[in-house]
């Protein structure tokens, strides 16, 4: 149970790191109202479900090899989420919100775009990868690696839509003041630092 909690909470705090899927959430919120926000999330949810999959199949099959490919896969791991700790120091202080146009798109179309948009993104498939088999809770003879993949899948999406769909209600109201501050943008970027180097960190030791 330890080991869910713990990876409850990274999931909570790596939905909330602005990347570019909040992003184009909380700028379609803004610009094309909250319900295409809401039909958004729920593409970007179903999107994690096909990564998960991914996932659970192809990491699984790799660990039956060799458990020693499980170690090093969880060294991969860390070493992604400190690489994206050092790519954010780097970067500049300010996240864009893109501008779209207001064109009226029906709510199946905003989910086909949630989904096409994680699907599509072999960057997501690549921190499901990294990130996933670091909480992996029992040996395959109690509950098969691919039953808890999707047990942490499941808990990820649903962690993940809790919060887009917070930001999808916060943006609504608040965020359009927000994206102009300064102070905001640098509080981000620091938020995305200590996230990712937080969980390199969990990542590391548990191996």
């Amino acid at each position: 149970m330890e080991v869910i909690f713990s990876f409850t909470i990274a999931s909570f705090f790596m939905a909330l790191s602005p990347g570019p899927d909040n992003i184009f959430v909380l700028s379609n919120t803004l610009y094309n109202g909250k319900k295409a926000g809401i039909f958004t999330v729920l593409g970007l949810g179903t999107g994690c479900l096909f990564h998960t999959t991914l996932v659970a199949f192809g990491v699984s099959e790799f660990i039956s090899f060799d458990d020693n490919i499980f170690y090093i896969i969880k060294l991969l791991g860390s070493a992604y989420m400190f690489f994206l700790a050092l790519k954010v120091y780097n970067s500049s202080i300010s996240f864009n919100v893109k501008k779209i146009k207001k064109i009226k798109k029906s709510n199946i179309n905003n989910f086909y775009t949630g989904v096409l948009m994680n699907v599509l993104n072999p960057k997501v498939y690549f921190f499901f990868f990294s990130f996933f088999p670091a909480f992996l809770f029992l040996e395959p003879t109690d509950l098969s690696f691919v039953y808890q993949f999707y047990i942490l899948g499941g808990l990820f999406i649903t962690t993940t839509l809790i919060v887009f769909l917070s930001i999808v209600v916060f943006s609504s109201a608040f965020a359009k003041y927000l994206v102009d501050f300064k102070t905001f943008h640098i509080f981000m970027k620091w938020i995305q630092i200590l996230i990712f180097t937080s969980i390199g960190c969990i990542i590391l030791f548990s191996v």
